[in-house]
Protein backbone atom coordinates (compact mmCIF):
# COMPACT_ATOMS: atom_id res chain seq x y z
CA UNK A 1 0.00 0.00 0.00
CA UNK A 2 2.69 2.23 0.67
CA UNK A 3 4.75 1.60 -2.51
CA UNK A 4 1.75 2.11 -4.26
CA UNK A 5 1.58 5.26 -2.57
CA UNK A 6 5.14 6.25 -2.87
CA UNK A 7 5.23 5.48 -6.76
CA UNK A 8 2.13 7.86 -6.69
CA UNK A 9 3.93 10.50 -5.46
CA UNK A 10 6.69 10.43 -7.99
CA UNK A 11 9.56 8.62 -5.45
CA UNK A 12 12.19 7.40 -8.70
CA UNK A 13 13.14 4.04 -6.51
CA UNK A 14 12.11 2.46 -3.51
CA UNK A 15 14.50 0.86 -0.92
CA UNK A 16 13.05 -2.00 1.22
CA UNK A 17 16.27 -2.16 3.34
CA UNK A 18 14.84 -5.07 6.21
CA UNK A 19 17.89 -4.34 8.85
CA UNK A 20 16.56 -6.51 11.57
CA UNK A 21 17.39 -9.63 9.43
CA UNK A 22 20.83 -10.03 9.97
CA UNK A 23 20.36 -9.03 13.78
CA UNK A 24 17.98 -11.63 13.86
CA UNK A 25 20.00 -14.74 11.40
CA UNK A 26 17.41 -14.72 8.98
CA UNK A 27 16.93 -14.63 5.43
CA UNK A 28 15.50 -11.79 3.21
CA UNK A 29 11.67 -12.12 3.39
CA UNK A 30 10.78 -12.82 -0.54
CA UNK A 31 7.27 -12.89 0.13
CA UNK A 32 7.39 -9.19 1.09
CA UNK A 33 9.76 -8.67 -1.83
CA UNK A 34 7.14 -10.48 -4.66
CA UNK A 35 4.39 -8.70 -3.47
CA UNK A 36 6.03 -5.30 -3.21
CA UNK A 37 7.62 -5.94 -6.71
CA UNK A 38 4.70 -7.08 -8.46
CA UNK A 39 2.76 -3.70 -6.94
CA UNK A 40 4.93 -1.22 -8.29
CA UNK A 41 7.07 -0.32 -11.43
CA UNK A 42 9.77 1.78 -9.99
CA UNK A 43 13.22 0.36 -9.49
CA UNK A 44 13.01 -1.60 -5.98
CA UNK A 45 16.33 -1.93 -3.64
CA UNK A 46 16.32 -4.50 -1.26
CA UNK A 47 18.59 -5.15 1.41
CA UNK A 48 19.15 -7.41 4.92
CA UNK A 49 19.47 -11.13 5.02
CA UNK A 50 21.80 -11.05 2.08
CA UNK A 51 24.69 -13.46 2.89
CA UNK A 52 25.91 -15.14 -0.40
CA UNK A 53 25.36 -15.17 -4.51
CA UNK A 54 22.60 -17.79 -3.73
CA UNK A 55 20.41 -14.95 -1.59
CA UNK A 56 21.15 -12.33 -3.97
CA UNK A 57 19.93 -14.53 -7.10
CA UNK A 58 16.79 -15.25 -5.00
CA UNK A 59 16.11 -11.76 -4.17
CA UNK A 60 16.94 -11.03 -7.93
CA UNK A 61 14.07 -13.81 -8.90
CA UNK A 62 11.71 -12.17 -6.14
CA UNK A 63 11.37 -8.90 -8.44
CA UNK A 64 14.17 -7.00 -6.60
CA UNK A 65 16.17 -4.65 -9.17
CA UNK A 66 19.02 -3.66 -7.34
CA UNK A 67 20.21 -5.19 -4.03
CA UNK A 68 22.28 -3.92 -1.29
CA UNK A 69 24.93 -5.36 1.29
CA UNK A 70 25.96 -4.44 4.63
CA UNK A 71 27.38 -6.76 6.95
CA UNK A 72 27.83 -9.33 4.24
CA UNK A 73 30.16 -7.78 2.23
CA UNK A 74 32.51 -6.72 5.38
CA UNK A 75 31.91 -10.14 6.19
CA UNK A 76 33.30 -11.34 2.76
CA UNK A 77 34.29 -8.59 0.55
CA UNK A 78 34.60 -11.00 -2.72
CA UNK A 79 30.53 -10.93 -2.50
CA UNK A 80 30.18 -7.43 -3.69
CA UNK A 81 33.13 -8.41 -6.68
CA UNK A 82 30.72 -11.43 -7.86
CA UNK A 83 27.46 -9.46 -7.19
CA UNK A 84 28.77 -6.77 -9.63
CA UNK A 85 30.72 -9.56 -11.82
CA UNK A 86 27.37 -11.38 -12.22
CA UNK A 87 24.81 -8.65 -12.24
CA UNK A 88 26.12 -5.82 -13.33
CA UNK A 89 27.80 -2.83 -10.76
CA UNK A 90 24.63 -0.82 -11.47
CA UNK A 91 22.42 -3.63 -9.40
CA UNK A 92 24.72 -3.36 -6.15
CA UNK A 93 24.42 -0.98 -3.52
CA UNK A 94 26.80 -1.30 -0.67
CA UNK A 95 25.34 0.05 2.49
CA UNK A 96 27.92 1.78 5.31
CA UNK A 97 27.05 2.24 8.80
CA UNK A 98 29.27 4.01 10.75
CA UNK A 99 29.72 5.49 14.36
CA UNK A 100 31.97 8.57 15.51
CA UNK A 101 35.21 7.46 16.27
CA UNK A 102 37.96 9.85 16.38
CA UNK A 103 40.90 6.68 16.57
CA UNK A 104 39.73 6.59 13.03
CA UNK A 105 41.20 8.42 10.43
CA UNK A 106 38.12 9.90 9.20
CA UNK A 107 36.72 10.31 12.50
CA UNK A 108 34.10 7.12 11.55
CA UNK A 109 34.25 3.03 12.14
CA UNK A 110 32.68 0.80 10.46
CA UNK A 111 29.68 -0.92 12.29
CA UNK A 112 27.93 -4.06 11.25
CA UNK A 113 24.62 -6.04 12.11
CA UNK A 114 22.41 -3.04 12.12
CA UNK A 115 25.18 -0.97 14.07
CA UNK A 116 25.20 -3.20 17.23
CA UNK A 117 29.57 -4.49 16.49
CA UNK A 118 31.93 -1.89 15.66
CA UNK A 119 34.85 -3.30 13.21
CA UNK A 120 37.89 -1.41 13.91
CA UNK A 121 37.85 -0.43 10.35
CA UNK A 122 37.79 3.13 9.00
CA UNK A 123 34.23 3.91 6.94
CA UNK A 124 35.98 6.00 4.81
CA UNK A 125 38.77 3.62 3.45
CA UNK A 126 36.06 0.79 3.45
CA UNK A 127 33.81 3.19 0.80
CA UNK A 128 37.13 3.45 -1.23
CA UNK A 129 37.37 -0.48 -0.78
CA UNK A 130 33.61 -1.09 -2.27
CA UNK A 131 34.45 1.01 -5.42
CA UNK A 132 37.02 -0.95 -6.26
CA UNK A 133 35.29 -4.28 -5.10
CA UNK A 134 32.64 -3.01 -7.94
CA UNK A 135 30.25 -1.18 -6.13
CA UNK A 136 27.54 1.05 -8.34
CA UNK A 137 26.83 2.89 -5.17
CA UNK A 138 27.17 3.35 -1.49
CA UNK A 139 24.88 4.04 0.99
CA UNK A 140 25.97 5.76 4.27
CA UNK A 141 24.28 5.83 7.39
CA UNK A 142 25.40 7.61 10.68
CA UNK A 143 24.07 5.87 13.26
CA UNK A 144 24.60 8.63 15.38
CA UNK A 145 22.00 10.30 13.79
CA UNK A 146 19.67 7.41 11.89
CA UNK A 147 15.89 8.28 12.90
CA UNK A 148 16.63 11.59 15.02
CA UNK A 149 14.76 13.29 12.51
CA UNK A 150 18.23 16.43 13.39
CA UNK A 151 19.26 16.16 9.51
CA UNK A 152 21.40 13.54 7.54
CA UNK A 153 24.92 13.49 9.18
CA UNK A 154 26.44 15.80 6.21
CA UNK A 155 29.72 15.21 7.80
CA UNK A 156 29.69 11.64 7.29
CA UNK A 157 27.85 11.89 4.20
CA UNK A 158 30.51 14.59 2.72
CA UNK A 159 33.54 12.22 4.01
CA UNK A 160 32.21 9.27 1.61
CA UNK A 161 30.63 11.33 -1.29
CA UNK A 162 34.39 13.12 -1.84
CA UNK A 163 36.22 9.60 -1.59
CA UNK A 164 34.82 7.82 -4.14
CA UNK A 165 33.50 8.61 -7.91
CA UNK A 166 30.31 6.38 -7.61
CA UNK A 167 26.64 7.69 -6.59
CA UNK A 168 26.40 8.31 -2.44
CA UNK A 169 22.62 7.98 -1.18
CA UNK A 170 22.03 10.24 1.65
CA UNK A 171 20.25 8.40 4.76
CA UNK A 172 19.18 8.73 8.12
CA UNK A 173 17.68 11.44 9.93
CA UNK A 174 16.35 13.36 7.46
CA UNK A 175 12.84 15.10 9.54
CA UNK A 176 12.48 18.75 7.70
CA UNK A 177 12.64 19.84 3.98
CA UNK A 178 16.08 21.85 4.42
CA UNK A 179 18.08 18.24 5.11
CA UNK A 180 16.56 16.90 1.58
CA UNK A 181 18.86 20.46 0.22
CA UNK A 182 21.78 20.36 2.43
CA UNK A 183 22.31 16.12 1.78
CA UNK A 184 22.27 17.01 -1.95
CA UNK A 185 24.35 20.80 -1.57
CA UNK A 186 26.50 20.06 1.71
CA UNK A 187 26.61 16.38 1.90
CA UNK A 188 27.42 15.67 -2.03
CA UNK A 189 24.44 12.77 -2.54
CA UNK A 190 23.57 12.29 -5.92
CA UNK A 191 20.55 10.71 -4.45
CA UNK A 192 18.26 11.14 -1.63
CA UNK A 193 16.59 8.10 0.84
CA UNK A 194 14.39 9.34 3.96
CA UNK A 195 11.68 6.55 5.47
CA UNK A 196 10.01 8.31 8.71
CA UNK A 197 9.20 10.98 7.78
CA UNK A 198 7.06 9.47 4.32
CA UNK A 199 6.11 6.96 6.87
CA UNK A 200 4.44 9.29 9.22
CA UNK A 201 2.89 11.67 6.30
CA UNK A 202 5.31 14.68 7.39
CA UNK A 203 5.53 15.99 4.03
CA UNK A 204 5.15 14.29 0.68
CA UNK A 205 7.90 13.04 -1.35
CA UNK A 206 6.53 15.38 -3.95
CA UNK A 207 6.38 18.51 -1.47
CA UNK A 208 10.11 17.26 -1.25
CA UNK A 209 10.52 17.68 -5.17
CA UNK A 210 8.77 20.63 -5.52
CA UNK A 211 10.87 21.96 -2.62
CA UNK A 212 14.39 21.14 -4.39
CA UNK A 213 13.24 22.27 -7.57
CA UNK A 214 12.01 25.51 -6.25
CA UNK A 215 15.78 25.82 -4.58
CA UNK A 216 17.52 25.05 -8.04
CA UNK A 217 18.09 21.88 -7.68
CA UNK A 218 17.56 19.35 -11.17
CA UNK A 219 14.79 17.27 -10.10
CA UNK A 220 13.46 13.85 -12.06
CA UNK A 221 9.66 13.34 -12.39
CA UNK A 222 8.97 9.63 -13.68
CA UNK A 223 7.61 8.94 -16.35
Amino acid sequence: ENAMLYEKEGADELAMLDIAATVENRKTRLEWVKNVASAISIPLTVGGGISSIEDIELVFEAGADKISMNSAAVNSPDLVRQAAEVYGSDKVVVAIDARRNNEMPSGFELVVSGGTKPVGKDAKAWAIQCQGLGAGAILPTSMDGDGTKAGYDLEFTKAISDSVDIPVIASGGAGKLEHFYEGVVIGGAKILLAASVFHYRTFSIREVKEYLKEKGLKVSYPK
